[in-house]
């Protein structure tokens, strides 16, 4: 099969389009011939040996294809073995392109259990681009954010894939979501998937801007690590959930103003199978349009997609295809 290998770390220019194996199956695994692959933030860390990935390596965490043996269309989960505790994960768990071969190739093997059959009306990118960020963010606002109707919901950034995934959960159940972002294009895009609207992160007085606009937020989802900027935009009792340090590998808060305020500092990941449940139930209840996707390459130009992604100048998801 054809595949994108690393043989190893470092810039978008170590993926090179290979003839490898394909994979050997094996009981309790199928395997999915993919027909798209979805990039994520989480794979240029991967690329670049942030987990030690065994080398030669196929990254790739997001894919839909059609399960070889069944026939039937289906989406990959890339959280494998979670565990029975909704809390947090269990010892075994890992993200599926991390130590074993991803979805940037042909054929990938994925345990079955992590295969639900893709919904209805989606494209393959589409449905390739939903596991990761439709999880991370399901679990982000509602299991762990608690995320109600009539709350006010700050996301920071509006163009990459969880930014565009949270306004448009949020703005579903009857939340009020504003967005930061480093353009005002992308901040229009944004108001066109739900959001109220959002301010600028270049200038330092942010904070105090967007606070301005709503009045104060019950939640900020902070996936770039500016945890001093977020609880100031926090209304007393707020919740900030953090999933991501792509701006910040470390954060310095004032205790005082942080115990008085009552504020929540809660982190997340990626979910489980329960979270994947939970969001296609939201996504079956109330109109939410589909991940939006902004390019499409072929997988032979995977150099090429890491680039797009690393340059951020797209708005929502890039994708591979076979």
């Amino acid at each position: 099969m054809k595949a994108s290998v690393m043989e190893s770390y470092g810039g978008p220019e170590v993926l090179r389009c290979q003839d490898v194996p394909d994979p050997r199956p094996r009981s309790g695994w199928s395997l999915v011939a993919v027909k798209a692959a979805a990039l994520n933030w989480h794979d240029v860390l991967v690329r670049r040996g942030g987990y030690r990935s065994p080398l030669p390596h196929i990254p790739g965490a997001d894919g839909a294809g059609v399960d070889r043996a069944t026939g039937e269309a289906v989406m990959v989960l890339p959280s494998l073995w979670w565990g029975r505790d909704d809390s947090a994960p269990g010892p075994d768990w890992e993200i599926l392109g991390d130590s074993r071969p991803g979805t940037y190739a042909e054929l990938v093997a994925v345990p079955t259990e992590c295969l639900v059959p893709v919904p209805s009306g989606l494209t393959w990118a589409q449905a390739a681009a939903l596991p990761l960020v439709g999880v991370t963010v399901y679990r982000a606002l509602f299991t762990r954010g608690r995320l109600r109707a009539g709350e006010s919901l700050l996301v920071l950034g509006a163009g990459g894939g969880v930014a565009t995934m949270a306004v448009s959960l949020a703005a579903a159940v009857g939340a009020r979501v504003w967005v930061t972002s480093s353009s005002k294009a992308k901040i229009d895009k944004a108001r066109e998937l739900g959001a109220g609207g959002g301010v600028l992160y270049g200038d330092p007085g942010w904070p105090e801007a967007v606070r301005e606009l709503a009045g104060g937020f019950d939640i900020v989802l902070d996936s770039v690590g500016l945890w001093a900027e977020s609880l100031r935009v926090l209304r007393p009792g707020g919740r900030l959930v953090v999933l991501g340090a792509s701006a910040a590998e470390t954060a310095e808060l004032r205790i005082r103003p942080y115990y008085f305020g009552q504020y929540d500092l809660l982190g997340t990941t990626m979910g489980s199978e329960r979270d994947l449940a939970g969001l296609l139930a939201l996504l079956e209840r109330h109109r939410v349009p589909p991940v939006v996707v902004d390019r499409v390459f072929p997988l032979a130009e995977a150099r090429t997609a890491h680039e797009h992604l690393e340059g951020g100048s797209g708005f929502g998801k890039t994708i591979l295809e076979p």
